[in-house]
């Protein structure tokens, strides 16, 4: 797996890419939630390596890809990725987007219509505006305050424990916690969080043209997750599977559950 770096307008986005399956095999790009890193997706990438090419990242602002300035927005993310793709002459790739990973795909989707072959959603939920109550969408504006003031050992344990339900999972995501300060991660949670509202306020008139797949863990605590993937698959005749026993982070709660639903969903694409 080959570390890579794009320059982009904020700052350099670090990535790795395993092209180990070799030409004309399909591409997985693996794009994590808010506040983790490149190692919330170790499993996928061990898991198809060799049977598919992959990229993986650390978004913008995350990870080994700081530093660079909360000003973005879900559709900069998207651009970003958009920039990366092209560089390494990626096309049509199958998005898998776990949380705020979900929402950039969507973005991306949204504004390339054509150049993602699948989509796969896990523990994420929609950009269009319909599904949201409007008291949610402010709720996601002010998030700060209530994080700073709470203490950071139990911001981390909390953190923790919120999404995931195994010791490996509260293990992994503990590790991306201690790669920032307390401030760092309140404001990189705050930003995130005010993007996601900016971007459901857009009111985006678009429709997921690719074939899709939402993944949800049956323990997801984080916010009204499973209510809005209910929702999502109902609304828009998406396919919806429950990772039984998981938490936010079901790929890594259910790495084998979840790595045998996205190869079946791949298989069934004809890639």
């Amino acid at each position: 797996m080959n570390r890579k770096s794009f320059s982009a307008d904020g700052g350099e986005v670090v990535y790795w890419v395993d092209v180990s399956a070799g030409p004309g095999r399909p591409w997985i790009v693996f794009l994590p939630g808010l506040t983790a890193d490149h190692a919330l997706f170790d499993a996928q990438m061990a898991h198809f390596a060799g049977k598919a090419n992959c990229l993986v990242w650390d978004a913008p602002a995350h990870g080994a890809s700081r530093p660079y300035p909360l000003s973005f927005t879900m559709d900069d993310l998207a651009r970003v990725l958009h920039g990366i793709q092209e560089f390494e002459g990626i096309g049509r790739p199958v998005l898998v987007g776990q949380s705020l990973g979900g929402y950039i795909s969507q973005a991306f989707i949204d504004l390339y219509p054509g150049k993602a072959a699948g989509f796969v959603s896990i523990d994420s939920a929609p950009l269009k505006r319909k599904y949201y109550p409007t008291w949610e969408v402010k709720f996601l504006r002010h998030t700060k305050g209530m994080y700073q003031a709470i203490p950071w050992a139990l911001l981390k344990r909390w953190g923790a424990w919120g999404v995931a339900t195994t010791e490996r999972g509260r293990a992994k995501m503990l590790s991306f916690m201690d790669g920032y300060t307390k401030e760092e991660y309140v404001d990189l949670a705050a930003h995130g969080y005010r993007a996601l509202a900016d971007a459901i306020e857009a009111e985006r008139d678009y429709d997921i043209e690719c074939p899709t797949l939402l993944l949800c863990g049956d323990k997801d605590r984080a916010g009204d997750v499973r209510p809005f993937n209910r929702k999502w698959a109902a609304g828009e005749g998406l396919s919806l599977v429950w990772v039984p026993g998981a938490g936010h982070n079901s790929n890594v709660d259910a790495p084998v559950f979840v790595n045998a639903q996205i190869e079946s969903f791949i298989a069934g694409l004809g890639l």
